[in-house]
């Protein structure tokens, strides 16, 4: 019993110095090689492992992809009309909401729209884009400026990817508070 007790034990210390030999520039042995080598699928291509054989899947029924909000109001005149009268911003007038939408403004809006929302930017002074309207001439409500910045009109484009909802809001609470100052 002994014997075969000390015959183990230098096997196993053979078998461990054994590990400590040959080429360290190439790997050992893989057991379950497929966990270190996956097999890859093309995106579109088809998939045995799904019972519809696609490899893309469609998202699970009700989710909302990360960042994108629902708004309910179609990119239509009657969209508009609707987000005119019915939609209300739902941020509270304070000063760092006013601030953050003159931050936006400053970004996304004032090279079209100007300083004071006149239609005066520079994109307009170059004559680049032209039937930029002065605020105080249109009949703007919070739900149709909110509406421009999520579909755009006209030939002004979306700006719904540049901001989040809140800065949406913000810009907008901002816009309303350059109307009133042209109005004046």
């Amino acid at each position: 019993m002994k014997n075969i007790l000390k015959i183990t034990i230098v096997v196993a210390f053979l078998f461990s110095l054994s590990s400590c030999w040959g080429d360290k520039s190439k790997p050992n042995y893989q057991y379950m090689p497929d966990m270190y080598k996956s097999v890859g699928y093309e995106t579109y291509t088809e998939n045995p492992n799904f019972s519809n054989g696609m490899t893309s899947q469609l998202p699970v029924e009700g989710t909302i992809a990360r960042g994108d909000v629902p708004y309910e109001y179609e990119n239509t005149n009657e969209g508009y009309d609707a987000a005119k009268l019915d939609l209300k911003n739902p941020l509270e007038l304070t000063e760092a909401n006013l601030d953050n939408g003159k931050k936006m403004f400053d970004i996304y809006c004032i090279s079209c729209h100007g300083k004071a929302g006149a239609g005066d930017g520079v994109l307009v002074q170059r004559e680049k884009i032209l039937g930029i309207p002065n605020y105080k001439d249109r009949d703007i409500t919070e739900g149709s400026i909110y509406h421009v910045i999520m579909h755009g009109r006209n030939t002004m484009g979306s700006h719904s990817s540049q901001l989040t909802t809140k800065e949406r809001w913000q810009v907008t609470m901002y816009v309303q508070q350059l109307r009133t100052e042209l109005l004046k």
